[in-house]
């Protein structure tokens, strides 16, 4: 039996509303990612054949890693499970850069400690509201200021459930960001940083009637919506249905609604959707308060 290095890597949901690049949480879709150390070259399986290559994000991840701890490795095989929709704003890019440093981690003897491996990690996604909560789990505040990330975790009460829907199309974050304006009136500033404070405070009591009015922003959704089908419809599908909160996840196309555990809704999303233009997929999701996890097997 070959021995391989699997890492679990949880999705993410970025943003929650007003915690605009700052706030994350780690959900239970995974995408596993398993590395064995070779005699020589690169092999990666599992993905399609264009991303089975030196460009590949997680091998990336994995050499810049090596680079910092200077291993000397002499061939990586990858084999890569998805499960974590591509350009949906659920962290798909995240999983694959913490995949590829904590990955790269173990085979090199686990030199560094998660708060390296999170500075790493930020340094190749360019902020570290997805990357966080992927590697620690469950809700994290982080911010990247001068080459230092500042991270918290943040104690969310349990009892909520999230439901990710998910359009049958994709949405870059390249072009997520390009409709944002360069500058933003003081009070749209104010509005977020109340509603932000609310979130957390709500989050962490379990006030979740709170969650409605906490997760209203005015610096990034508005204009990303514009760039979704369905944005208004679905938004107006989740008032009506009576979910504690929604937000877009991420830069989207992903639509996060949250709702009280033990209260059944998704069978009410999916009748509601057969009317819409595009086709969405409704995810039933909890908190993964654990992050990147590592164990070896045999394949």
């Amino acid at each position: 039996m070959i021995e391989m290095i699997k890492v679990r890597v949880p999705a993410t949901t970025a943003n929650v509303g007003p915690g605009f690049d700052c706030l994350g949480i780690a959900l239970n879709l995974y995408n596993n990612f398993y590395f064995e150390e070779i005699e020589e070259g690169l092999k990666i399986e599992g993905t399609d054949r264009e991303f089975q290559n030196e460009d590949n994000l997680v091998f990336q991840s994995m050499k810049k890693t090596f680079d910092k701890i200077g291993y000397k490795y002499k061939g990586i095989k990858i084999l890569i499970e998805d499960n974590i929709p591509i350009s949906r704003g659920l962290g798909s890019s995240a999983a694959c850069i913490v995949g590829g440093v904590v990955g790269a981690n173990r085979l090199a003897g686990d030199v560094l400690s998660k708060e390296e491996l999170l500075k790493i990690a930020t340094e190749i996604e360019g902020h570290p509201d997805n990357v966080a909560p992927a590697l620690f789990g469950g809700m994290t505040a982080a911010i990247y200021e001068n080459g230092k990330v500042y991270f918290s975790k943040i104690n969310i009460t349990e009892g909520l459930k999230f439901y990710a829907l998910v359009p049958n199309f994709r949405l870059s974050t390249e072009k997520a960001r390009s409709v944002l304006p360069q500058n933003i009136p003081y009070k749209d500033g104010v509005y977020n940083v109340g509603r932000t404070a609310l979130l957390i405070s709500s989050l962490v009591n379990g006030e979740f009637h709170l969650l409605r009015e906490a997760c209203k922003d005015k610096l990034h959704q508005n204009y990303r919506g514009k760039l979704i089908d369905d944005y208004d419809e679905i938004i107006k599908i989740c008032e009506d249905i009576g979910v504690v909160g929604v937000f877009l996840s991420g830069a989207g196309p992903t639509i996060m609604a949250l709702d009280k555990e033990g209260v059944y809704i998704k069978e009410k999303f999916e009748r509601e959707f057969s009317r819409l233009n595009a086709t969405w997929k409704v995810y039933e999701l909890s908190i993964d308060f654990y992050g990147a996890k590592v164990e070896e097997v045999q394949l």
